[in-house]
């Protein structure tokens, strides 16, 4: 492990979260520090704030589709950061990714059809088929200690799986929990075994702007492969800038007929994108990204910092995650039959694993500021 560096000022104070409706404060006690749901506990940069302003300033807020710079702004912000050259005209705003998900759900599959997924995952890739009247089938992916991520993918099992039924894969890419950059090996694998079965990729990349080691993240649709081609990829600027509550998303969609039944394909339950999450995606895209290299940084220190607690914990381990601000962890070893609950009678807050399809694991959020990490690490040790 790396010498803890000194907090980043910047990143060293934030606003109390407390009693204002954020999901991850008031869910607890007021004595438990809240490391579960994935969002941060800093401030989005002020160029964006910026932005929001200028569009409060406004001050008509009716019905919003995407405006003419949302798109271009995408654009180049993935060409800039992955190389990735996108047609504007593939982009269409939705209010989330996980909304994004299950309208691919309603888009390209019929009541019955089955989804593939890897797990553990994030929990709505387990729920949203069964939202759908679609059928969730879950492989798992395997520890493997000579992967850099120390997870690998049991194509075997993914070939098993699948049936008649089965239509779609829902790849999330890079990987929540486990924070695994899949390589372009790997998804080059996944692109042959979907076009050998004929099954749709879609294409979770929410976190593909916070990867912590020096590897590339390969968008799926990149890929030179006839499964790429058809590829839905998911994008937003949420995790990556702290804007998760003004619903703003991407899906990037390469054939037009889809395009148009993209909204309608949700029954009229899924609203338009708000405006201010369009102002603040636009001026995160062109204008956040030497905040995010610094926040990098940050979750990089806290990443190895929640590591080292972690190894000198007996019974606990947790895998290096190569992206995101997470880190997931291993408690069988402890003996104890709910760590979850342990962690909340210490004082701290994680996510529970049975949430992910994995029981005895827990799922620890870095993304704080560096003292308040250091005190929720105490409490993990204490828990344990």
């Amino acid at each position: 492990m790396s010498t803890p560096r000194p907090p980043d000022p910047s990143f060293a104070q934030c606003p109390d979260r407390r009693h204002t409706g954020a999901e991850k404060w008031d869910r607890w006690p007021e004595d438990v520090i809240p490391v579960w749901v994935a969002d941060m506990d800093f401030q989005a940069p002020p160029e964006v704030l910026e932005a929001i302003q200028a569009r409060v300033n406004h001050g008509v807020f009716g019905y919003t589709a995407d405006p003419p710079g949302f798109a271009p702004a995408l654009a180049t912000h993935l060409e800039a950061l992955h190389g990735w050259r996108i047609d504007p005209a593939t982009v269409v705003g939705t209010p989330g990714v996980v909304t994004g998900l299950a309208l691919s759900a309603r888009l390209l599959t019929a009541p019955g059809d089955e989804i593939l997924t890897f797990s553990p995952v994030y929990p709505p890739f387990l729920s949203l088929p069964g939202a759908a009247e679609r059928r969730s089938v879950r492989v798992g992916l395997v520890r493997d200690a000579s992967a850099s991520s120390g997870w690998s993918i049991d194509h075997d099992a993914l070939q098993a799986a699948v049936t008649p039924r089965t239509k779609l894969l829902w790849l999330c890419h890079p990987h929540n929990p486990t924070g695994t950059v899949f390589s372009r090996v790997d998804l080059l694998a996944l692109a042959d075994f979907a076009a050998r079965n004929a099954i749709r990729v879609v294409s979770d990349e929410i976190w593909a702007d916070l990867i912590l080691d020096d590897v590339p993240h390969v968008p799926f649709a990149t890929l030179d492969h006839p499964a790429a081609a058809s590829c839905i990829t998911l994008v937003t600027p949420s995790k990556t800038w702290n804007l998760a509550g003004l619903g703003c998303a991407a899906a990037i969609i390469p054939d037009a007929s889809e395009r148009k039944r993209w909204r309608p394909s949700g029954g009229g339950l899924v609203p338009m994108v708000n405006p201010l999450g369009y102002a603040a995606a636009e001026a995160a895209w062109l204008h956040g990204d030497p905040w995010r290299r610094r926040l990098v940084a940050l979750l990089c220190d806290h990443r190895d910092r929640a590591l080292a607690a972690v190894a000198a914990i007996p019974g606990l381990e947790a895998t290096r995650p190569q992206a995101t601000y997470l880190v997931w962890i291993d408690c069988r070893k402890t003996g104890n039959a709910d760590p979850f609950a342990a962690c909340v009678a210490a004082g701290v807050g994680p996510s529970d694993g049975r949430d992910f399809a994995a029981p005895g694991f827990i799922r620890l959020n870095t993304a704080c500021p560096t003292d308040r990490l250091e005190r929720a690490l105490d409490r993990l040790r204490r828990a344990f």
